[in-house]
Formats: C-alpha cells, sequence, structure tokens
C-alpha cells in the first residue's frame, strides 16, 4: 500500500500542474485583463505599460505560470486586487463557511440516499422503490438555483419557517455556545437541502444498481440458505460488497459539493467560497479566481486518491503492490 500510495502521489504533481496551468490559460483568454478593474480609463498607454510591467504582464504566458506556480508551492497565491490582503488568507476567511454547508449537505445526501438505495433496492418493483426511483429523478433533474428559490419562497417568504438568508442571526445578544450552534445550524437548513439533493439523488441511483448486481449473486442466496437473518445478509454481506461505486462516487461529490456551493451561496447570500468565486469573476480578481480553483482541483485529486484507498478498506480481495 506504501508503494502504490507514493507512486500515486508522484503520477498527481504533473496531473495538478497541467490542470493549474489549464486554469491559467482560460484566465488569461478572459476578456478584461488582470488590470482592468485597476486603471483608471483616463491613464495614458504609457502608465497602463507601466503598471502590467510592474505586475509582470509583459513577461511570456508560460514564464508568468512557472512564477505563478513556484510562489504557489510556497504557499504564496497572490494578492487579492478586490480585498487587498492576500490570496490565502481570503480564502481561509471563508473557506471554512464552505466546508460547514458541504459536510452538512454531504452527510444529508449519504443519509438519505444510500438508505433509499438499499430499500429501493430490496423491494424491487413495489411501491417504494417506483416512489423513490421518481424522486431521484426529480432530484438529478431539477436545477439547484430553481429548487433553492422555490425553497425560499415556499419556507422563508410565505411560511418564514426558515431565514431568508445569511449564516447567522445579527440580532442575537450575548449568545450562548449552544445558541449559536442551534442559529447556524437553523440558517444551513435550507442550503444543505438544496446543496444535497443533487448527491442524494446520486447516490440513491448508485445504490439502488448495485445492491441489485450483488444480491443476486450465488453467496447472497447461500448465506439466506444458511438461515442469516435478512438485515445480516443485506447490511454485512450485499452492501459492503456493493460499496464500490458509491465510494467512486463519493471521492468525486467531496469537491463537487465546495463547486457546487456556487450557486447555492449566492442564492442564499452566504459568505463562503461559492459566492467568493462569484465576485472574484465579476471584479476580474484573477489571482483570488486562480486560488480558488487551484484548492477545488487538488481536492478532486485527493478525493480519487481517497477513494483509491477507501477500496481496499470495503472489499479486502483488492490489493495494491
Amino acid at each position: 500500500m506504501r508503494t502504490y500510495l507514493i507512486r500515486r502521489i508522484l503520477i498527481l504533481i504533473p496531473v495538478f500542474l497541467g490542470i493549474l496551468f489549464l486554469l491559467f490559460l482560460i484566465a488569461n483568454a478572459a476578456p478584461g485583463g488582470p488590470t482592468s478593474s485597476m486603471m483608471d480609463p483616463r491613464l495614458t498607454p504609457e502608465l497602463k505599460a507601466e503598471l502590467q510591467a510592474k505586475m509582470g504582464l509583459d513577461q511570456p504566458l508560460l514564464k508568468r505560470f512557472v512564477n505563478w506556480a513556484l510562489e504557489a508551492l510556497q504557499g504564496n497565491l497572490g494578492y487579492s486586487n478586490m480585498y487587498k490582503k492576500p490570496v490565502s488568507e481570503v480564502i481561509g476567511t471563508f473557506l471554512g463557511k464552505t466546508v460547514n454547508l458541504s459536510v452538512f449537505a454531504l452527510c444529508f445526501a449519504m443519509l438519505v440516499g444510500i438508505p433509499a438505495g438499499i430499500i429501493s433496492a430490496t423491494k424491487q418493483y413495489s411501491v417504494a422503490d417506483y416512489t423513490m426511483t421518481v424522486i431521484s429523478l426529480i432530484g438529478i433533474s431539477i436545477p439547484s438555483f430553481f429548487f433553492g428559490l422555490m425553497l425560499l419562497k415556499t419556507l422563508a417568504i410565505d411560511r418564514q419557517v426558515f431565514p431568508l438568508f445569511g449564516i447567522a442571526d445579527a440580532t442575537m445578544r450575548n449568545p450562548t455556545t449552544w445558541m449559536m450552534i442551534k442559529d447556524r445550524v437553523y440558517h444551513l437548513v435550507l442550503p444543505t437541502v438544496v446543496l444535497g439533493l443533487s448527491s442524494a439523488a446520486s447516490f440513491m441511483r448508485y445504490t439502488r444498481s448495485s445492491m441489485l448486481e450483488v444480491i443476486r449473486q450465488d453467496y447472497i442466496r447461500t448465506a439466506r440458505a444458511k438461515g442469516l437473518k435478512e438485515r445480516v445478509v443485506i447490511y454485512r454481506h450485499a452492501f459492503r460488497n456493493a460499496m464500490i461505486p458509491i465510494i467512486t462516487l463519493l471521492g468525486f461529490q467531496i469537491p463537487g459539493l465546495i463547486s457546487g456551493a456556487v450557486i447555492t451561496e449566492s442564492i442564499f447570500a452566504l459568505p463562503g467560497i461559492g459566492k467568493l468565486q462569484v465576485d472574484a469573476v465579476m471584479k476580474r480578481d484573477y489571482p483570488l479566481f486562480m486560488g480558488i480553483n487551484a484548492l477545488v482541483a487538488l481536492m478532486t485529486l485527493v478525493g480519487a486518491l481517497v477513494a483509491d484507498i477507501l477500496y481496499a478498506i470495503a472489499d479486502p480481495r483488492i490489493k495494491y503492490d
């Protein structure tokens, strides 16, 4: 396993650098340029050229990327023009809120989607199976922005069950720790459902199809013939062998939740990485844009690596030399 992990990490390094280079090309190909939000339109061409030279934008593209990558490997992601702070400091300020939302959404997706998939598979062609299949198809198909606005209209405006936006109640006075936790969870209910719905539907579909394939195997029939309880057969034998596709989905859901938070955080006005990324694009803050996307790319690669490790834990037959 150790040799495999070292080999995979060594492979991830050039892949990560390749992704960063593509992101760098996209950022520089976007209209406006990194200095468009910093320059006074009345500046003379000489002053504009001087500003670009001071920022190193007069150098060849490849050299600029190498310089940026070398600084990024040392933890220096550049300076945010919008916040007038280092990019790493800005991301650190907003990252915690997105991680909280993503963890809640992932737990919601797994706690709802996986049991629903198991029930749907064990009760194939029943009313419960058809109902869950229809709900999962709706969850996959419905746009998150439409679903979010619909929940806001129904539960925040008409019924006023949940808050309309934000992550905390600014009117609280001298709150205790428990009150702050309760208020934070209360504000995250609707965003969690919106962000986790599509993931829950995907977990349900993957679990159902994988379980249907496993429960038809000979060893499952043998376990039932030996008199084992149905719960033991399903959860100890069938589900463990059906986890490989679910683990694959989990590995890619982790970074997907953060990148998917762009729409959710914009709808609910949550001060997280998703909304920060939208602001970075709108304000032409390219160092911040690159820093956020580098983080998402790194999480994607780490998620794939974690999935490979979980394969061996879930299925002892999988061995890595």
